[in-house]
């Protein structure tokens, strides 16, 4: 798996913050206790692009959450100025189109395309008002399959669907879940929620944490907790 050997390579901390400052305040805050962060749309359209590529300066993995989707051209033009960065990850929507334009484009650098399945915030509900005819569960097995066969690296899905998509995709497929909630933190706008430990022994190679870290009084310490419990799940 790209990056994610150690216990701590694991843990994907989301800067999903307003500002370049308030970012770079937090990684200072976390130090040591963090190589891989998730740099989203809010703090790229805040100048986010320059900053992760300091963290990649820095010697920090960076996932790219971009979530591109638009018409081929597009996705491969963009998705190889990605690729010229030196990011890890870059997330797409898992629509075939796109899916095979991003992973084309990215042949040849140390980038790995993650198809987004489903958006951990959605619901069997939310799939239907959205004009869906599957459930949330058969929707992702579906992307996920082509996925694969498109040669995407990973899958962004959430720890429900976990232990039913990796004997579907086999081991050469990084699964990267989000919605990661330690015992005792608020679940927010996330419908599709599990703890570190329950995530790892699920099948996820790396996970993505962000406001129980990045709000905690104490974030660092929060860091090391998510670690711990990720090293004790292995």
């Amino acid at each position: 798996m790209t990056g994610a050997q150690t216990p701590r390579d694991r843990m994907i901390v989301a800067l999903d913050l307003p500002s370049v400052a308030e970012a770079q305040a937090m990684t200072e805050r976390l130090g040591d206790s963090v190589a891989f962060y998730k740099v989203g749309l809010e703090l790229i359209y805040a100048g986010g692009l320059d900053f992760a590529k300091r963290l990649i300066g820095e010697g920090k993995k960076v996932f790219l959450d971009l979530k591109f989707h638009d018409i081929p051209n597009t996705v491969t033009r963009a998705t190889e100025q990605i690729a010229r960065l030196g990011a890890t990850y870059l997330t797409v929507h898992a629509y075939p189109q796109t899916m095979r334009a991003a992973v084309a484009a990215s042949q040849g650098s140390g980038l790995k395309i993650l198809a987004v399945t489903v958006m951990t915030s959605y619901d069997d509900a939310d799939l239907a008002e959205a004009g869906y005819g599957l459930a949330v569960k058969d929707l992702v097995a579906r992307r996920a399959r082509q996925a694969r066969d498109l040669g995407a690296g990973g899958l962004i899905l959430s720890p429900e669907e976990l232990a039913a998509i990796r004997p579907l995709v086999g081991p050469g497929v990084d699964l990267v879940t989000p919605g990661i909630r330690p015992a005792g933190a608020a679940l927010g706008d996330q419908k599709r929620a599990a703890s570190p430990a329950a995530a790892i022994r699920a099948g996820a190679d790396a996970l993505v944490v962000g406001r129980p870290i990045t709000q905690a009084a104490d974030p660092r310490a929060a860091a090391d907790a998510i670690v711990a419990e990720i090293a004790g799940a292995l």
